[in-house]
């Protein structure tokens, strides 16, 4: 390893983004975008069985106690985020997202053991911790790892697997529900299957390699440039195409090397340097947060208490929710890397807060049957996934190299804790008193978090479509 301050000179950024599309990256689409689907398995499950879980001959929870897992949830996903983030970026992007599904998966396994509400929640709490570290880990890995013409549509992609995870947990829930197990059995078995894919994934995982951008500020040139030659070999392999053939490298960035950056430059660098650029991710991190969590995570109890829905069909009406978000980043994804991130990013948040307000409207009128209810859900989230997915991007984007994982964890871990932890408690409560005009100004708050955000994007907002990370936000330690 190079000498603490040498400056070191490299081209392994130009060379990651020149290369094409293959089945390397799929690859890496797959290994780490289980994150999300692993997630949304989490908070469907948690969603879909209510029926059960509120069951006396199994924990007998509570309106208000189910709130307050789903909090917990959260609240293990934030302090997860921040703790696991800041060692992403000190130890590497490898380390990290092995450690983080390990404790996930861990932690999911024990949720099956729980005897009684207090312990699901200490089960939740780690279970969300693991999923948190992993939201840093990984978003940071996949931008590094591919080209910028198309990173954009492949991160907004990635993170809509929540949504296959969402619709796997509503299926299963349906057959867990179907009396083929007691009210005390079925909810075990279903925290099971995200051990068991979290234990798949791990062997896929392994063919993964560090983020060569990561190495290089660290220093480990030499390991920096293995990795990419390695990758550019099974690229070359996988197109059928030579070196020659591929556009050349454009570009090279100077960079001192040092094994971690100071407390004291994370700070400058987040809250003075970039502040604007924080302003911006906590907004977009809390206007979405608040609107996903506020309305998935009481769902059930919505379907339960106002359209008298029998607890073995919530996984049904689940299921419109889960195509229209995961359908939206597939189908419009690409206009984020052509029409562009601020156009793209102000309409998904605009469009998906006015049309909350407009079904909110009609659900207090009761105009709306469960059936509309599901479908007016799927369309909203069909514009709503890639506005959330969005904000991911935008603060991958945005800050530098060194402090990426941190900055993932950082505004993810606000955003949360101001417009998603308090959400499922809230709505819980709100839920609880039978009132649809109650409910409809919470969901209105939601609605206009989001039409503020897009503003703050139109106003604030980055055009770092097709550009390499580097020329975004340069690494703190680059010399020109």
């Amino acid at each position: 390893m190079p000498a603490q301050s040498e400056t070191v000179e490299t081209d392994v950024p130009a060379r990651l983004d020149r290369l094409p599309w293959s089945r390397w990256h799929w690859m890496v689409v797959i290994g780490l975008g289980i994150t999300w689907l692993l997630d949304g398995l989490e908070v469907t499950l948690a969603g879909s069985l209510v029926g059960m879980l509120k069951d006396p001959r199994s924990l007998g929870m509570s309106d208000p106690q189910i709130g307050v897992t789903a909090t917990a949830y959260l609240a293990g996903a934030v302090v997860g985020a921040l703790f696991f983030g800041y060692l992403t970026d000190r130890l590497g992007r490898r380390k990290l997202f092995f450690l983080t599904l390990i404790l996930y998966l861990s932690a999911t396994a024990l949720t099956a053991l729980s005897w009684n509400f207090w312990s699901f929640v200490v089960f939740r709490v780690f279970t969300g911790a693991g999923i948190g570290g992993e939201y840093a880990a990984i978003n940071s890995a996949v931008d590094e790892l591919i080209p910028a013409r198309v990173r954009g549509r492949v991160d907004l992609i990635i993170n809509s697997t929540f949504w296959i995870g969402a619709a796997i947990g509503a299926l299963a829930s349906i057959f867990l529900l179907s009396g083929r197990f007691s009210p005390n059995t079925g909810w075990r078995f279903a925290f099971l299957i995200g051990a068991i894919l979290g234990c798949v994934i791990l062997f896929v995982r392994r063919h993964i390699p560090e983020s060569p951008r990561w190495l290089m500020t660290h220093g480990q040139e030499e390991e920096a440039e293995r990795i990419v030659g390695e990758v550019e070999e099974a690229v070359e392999h996988a197109v059928h195409k030579t070196d020659a053939d591929l556009p050349q490298a454009q570009g090279t960035v100077r960079l001192v090397v040092r094994d971690h950056t100071p407390w004291k430059e994370i700070f400058r660098a987040m809250f003075r340097d970039n502040r604007e650029r924080s302003m911006l991710g906590l907004t977009l991190m809390v206007a979405q947060a608040f609107f996903y969590n506020a309305v998935f995570f009481t769902y059930g109890l919505v379907l339960l208490r106002f359209y008298k829905i029998d607890a073995s069909k919530i996984g049904i009406y689940l299921l419109p929710l889960a195509l229209g978000n995961f359908c939206g980043p597939l189908l419009i994804g690409k206009l984020f890397d052509t029409i562009g991130r601020k156009p793209m990013i102000a309409a998904t948040y605009a469009g998906s807060g006015i049309l909350l307000f407009v079904t909110s409207w009609m659900f207090k009128q009761d105009m709306l049957t469960a059936h509309m209810q599901a479908v007016s859900w799927s369309v909203i989230f069909f514009i709503a996934s890639s506005a959330a997915s969005s904000a991911y991007l935008t603060v991958s984007e945005v800050f530098p190299l060194e402090i990426r994982a941190l900055a993932i964890a950082v505004f993810y871990a606000c955003g949360t804790l101001v417009g998603g932890v308090g959400a499922p408690a809230l709505f819980g409560r709100l839920i609880a008193t039978g009132s649809r005009t109650v409910l409809f100004w919470g969901y209105t708050a939601g609605a206009a978090l989001m039409v503020i955000a897009a503003g703050v994007e139109l106003w604030k907002g980055v055009a770092a479509e097709r550009k390499s990370l580097e020329s975004i936000s340069a690494p703190l330690t680059s010399r020109a």
